[in-house]
């Protein structure tokens, strides 16, 4: 019987790995989906005298998009936040991830400022309490502050139209 156990222990390995190469590693779960989004008050990046807090967005949903000018992905993703933006559904607010302020506003100046407002998190410490695996990275917030959705990596139309939309419409209407 002893001698069953090593081929036992492999089928069991071999089952785990096969479940976990099927998942989708953009999907991977956050331990902040339905709790409150984490405070914070940072500098604008286009008046860095003024500031912005999360807490200004209790009462409505919104969307929080972690990008920075440095990323590539961000790239990709920009036309489909431009293309939302222009439809006025919901507020998306920027948060420019470890960049410098010059080259986050030359980034927006050139390829189109989707965001209702932009902060600055230049040391990464906002992007750490929202667990960050790196950018770009969107969370959707509802009125009560409370994180409902979180896309690692970039937006796309699909599942712009697929989850995202869907869900802001059953937040807002709430």
């Amino acid at each position: 019987m002893m001698r069953f156990w090593p081929f036992v222990a492999f089928v069991v390995l071999a089952v785990f790995l096969y479940i976990g190469l099927g998942l989708n590693p953009r999907e991977v779960p956050s331990p902040l989906i339905n709790k409150p989004a984490p405070a914070f008050t940072l500098p604008q990046l286009h008046d860095p005298a003024k500031r912005f807090s999360s807490q200004d967005m209790k009462g409505q949903v919104w969307m929080l998009n972690v990008w920075a000018s440095w990323c590539v992905s961000c790239r990709e993703e920009h036309p489909v936040l431009m293309a939302l933006a222009r439809k006025n559904i919901v507020p998306i607010y920027g948060l420019d991830y470890k960049d410098k302020n010059a080259d986050g506003e030359a980034w927006l100046r050139n390829g189109g400022d989707p965001y209702t407002l932009v902060s600055t998190d230049a040391d990464g410490r906002v992007g750490i309490d929202y667990g960050v695996y790196g950018v770009p990275e969107t969370y959707v917030i509802d009125k009560q502050g409370i994180i409902r959705y979180k896309q690692i990596g970039a937006i796309t139309h699909e599942n712009l139209q697929n989850k995202i939309l869907p869900l802001i419409a059953e937040l807002q209407a709430k």
